[in-house]
């Protein structure tokens, strides 16, 4: 039996304000637990809180750049759940008067995934299990953290086209600054509600949430689990259970948490001790004009103004930090084409196999620019330059530093290159005589013997000439 997918995402990114949304409480991550709290983020009796307009701004802002609707007037209400990491046993978030609806984010592919809300609300606290799972402590320094929560449409049919989705939001939200999206630190992470149906039928299937998803991988692998899960299930006679489930990384799998919930189990209504948000035009004008680029403009400029390639520009614009990266090393060095190969050679190998994300690459732009300019300049191979980028990459060092300091300076002196090629020529008769009996190739052998006893520091532009000149001598 072939079945269609169907997937949509709930996500929750951290904004990055400097305190909370309802109290003067710091939001930066990694303090001691219960350290970044005060009576009104805990929850205390008598306690009153105080939106932070910065979380409307922001919020609108991340509408605007995911075209949506903005809401001339929306609310704030409570949804009532009791859970250790709540100290207040409710949250207060937006029910139906959200601040921005109707938005949309355009695939590769031409197809548009539909934003059905983007709301405002305050994170939770987090729960510390002891590893024998007898006890759990809780920090509540993360409570009252603002929070945005985009909810799309079920329109994804497939984990590449969420995984994609995912990309493209967090990049959207990098290029307007309204998060830093660092998914190991928790600030961007995301809920998957995924089914199946039969091939083209109309009626949904019954739906799993996947719950507090942080990073693509886990999400990516996650739905092609539970995708074939429920293939599975169906198959065998079964039917799907609503439920929600996490993702284990260890073990491969989702496991179940606990029966869905239902939105009326949270009781929500309006909070009263917040006024409605009125917002008018002349605001939201203001915010959209003061819009950076996005992506998808980023990627037009590099074309026309670089003139790089599409699919460079697609990759490097991808992410703001390596957009900003690429034209940081141009100004030091203009070859755009050159940059690019670079950035998306070396430079990203070494950022996957090091697990870092583009906002901490360890190489500064100019060091880069003067890396690229030696190797312009003959001053060192490019094979030379890549071994001196790895460490660049690791120390951090100019690489003129790490060229002198390891004597990788490449050989440009032709009486040197010419000793070389003599004695290559002298060492190698059957490549010579190979040469000599018409076959080309046999002088990419006689290079490539000078280049190993040179370290790989002869200039192999100057090598060649010089080979080439020697052998042309022995033909008379």
């Amino acid at each position: 039996m072939i079945f269609d997918t169907v997937i949509g995402l709930e996500v929750h990114a951290e904004l990055s304000t400097k305190t909370k949304i309802f109290c003067s409480c710091s939001t930066e991550f990694g303090g001691k637990p219960n350290t970044h709290v005060c009576p009104i983020c805990l929850g205390l009796p008598g306690t009153l809180p105080v939106l932070n307009k910065v979380v409307v701004e922001y919020c609108i802002k991340a509408g605007l750049a995911l075209n949506c609707t903005i809401s001339k007037l929306s609310k704030l209400d409570r949804k009532n759940y009791f859970y250790p990491d709540l100290p207040k046993a409710y949250q207060i978030s937006q029910y139906d008067m959200p601040l921005c609806k109707n938005g949309y984010i355009i695939l590769e592919s031409g197809k548009k995934i539909r934003l059905n809300r983007i709301h405002i609300e305050e994170d939770a606290g987090k729960l510390i299990h002891s590893e024998d799972g007898d006890y759990s402590l809780v920090d509540y320094n993360r409570t009252g953290v603002p929070l945005i929560e985009i909810v799309s449409e079920p329109d994804m049919a497939s984990p590449d086209e969420a995984l994609e989705y995912m990309e493209k939001l967090k990049g959207i939200l990098e290029y307007i600054d309204v998060s830093d999206c660092k998914m190991q630190e928790g600030s961007l992470r995301c809920d998957a509600n995924i089914s199946i149906k039969p091939e083209g039928s109309n009626i949904l299937g019954t739906k799993t949430e996947l719950k507090n998803i942080n990073s693509f991988k886990a999400l990516h692998r996650a739905l092609c689990y539970e995708q074939e899960r429920q293939q599975v299930v169906i198959e065998d006679g079964g039917k799907v259970i609503q439920q929600t489930r996490r993702w284990d990384e260890p073990k491969q799998k989702t496991l179940i948490m606990r029966g869905k919930e239902q939105a009326q189990d949270y009781r929500y209504f309006p909070d009263p001790d917040l006024v409605p948000i009125a917002i008018d035009d002349e605001y939201i004008q203001g915010l959209k004009s003061a819009l950076p680029d996005l992506p998808k403009e980023k990627r037009r400029k590099f074309i026309e103004s670089f003139g790089l390639p599409e699919y460079d520009a697609g990759i490097i614009t991808s992410s703001k930090y390596l957009a900003e990266y690429f034209e940081g090393v141009n100004e030091h060095y203009y070859n755009p084409k050159a940059v690019s190969n670079f950035i998306m050679g070396e430079l990203m190998r070494l950022m996957k196999e090091a697990d870092l994300e583009y906002k901490n690459i360890p190489v500064k732009a100019g060091y880069l620019g003067d890396l690229l300019k030696m190797i312009d300049d003959g001053k060192i191979s490019v094979s030379v330059g890549k071994r001196v980028f790895e460490e660049m990459f690791k120390s951090g060092k100019k690489p003129l530093d790490i060229v002198n300091e390891l004597g990788l300076m490449q050989i440009s002196d032709k009486a040197q290159l010419a000793e070389f090629a003599k004695k290559a020529i002298e060492e190698n008769p059957k490549s010579v005589e190979d040469y000599l009996s018409g076959k080309g190739k046999a002088v990419g052998f006689l290079i490539g013997q000078v280049m190993r006893k040179s370290k790989g520091k002869a200039n192999p532009t100057l090598l060649k000439d010089i080979i080439l000149q020697e052998l042309k001598g022995l033909k008379r």
